[in-house]
């Protein structure tokens, strides 16, 4: 049985043209647990960066948000998963996900 990775990006459908049809593909980028915890983490501390910004910390400390979201997540996908972000195939899609499935995680939609 052909994986979801395979069938999506081995056929007619390596171009998503929906943030539907690619977000199968984007789970199952992410199956290692441990990556999953790491996206999370990542996508806390953007949210504690923007928070801080808010409360009047300097809003040059917004240059820190991708090293902060992207730096745990390629930790997660180099060190655990063993794949490559699909950010640098799909940024607009990738960032979708990753606040997709840092929502589900948080409501419990997904295992954290």
């Amino acid at each position: 049985m052909l994986s979801v990775h395979r069938m999506l990006m081995g056929g007619a459908m390596s171009r998503f043209t929906t943030f539907r049809q690619f977000y199968p593909y984007y789970l199952s980028e992410h199956t290692n647990r441990t990556c999953r915890r790491l996206h999370f983490i990542g996508s806390c501390g953007v949210l504690i960066l923007i928070v801080a910004v808010i409360l009047g910390a300097s809003p040059w400390w917004l240059l820190l948000a991708p090293v902060i979201g992207y730096g745990f997540a390629w930790v997660g996908h180099y060190g655990f998963e063993k794949n490559h972000p699909a950010t640098f195939r799909h940024p607009v899609y990738s960032l979708m996900g990753d606040w997709m499935l840092f929502w589900q995680m948080l409501s419990g939609q997904r295992r954290f």
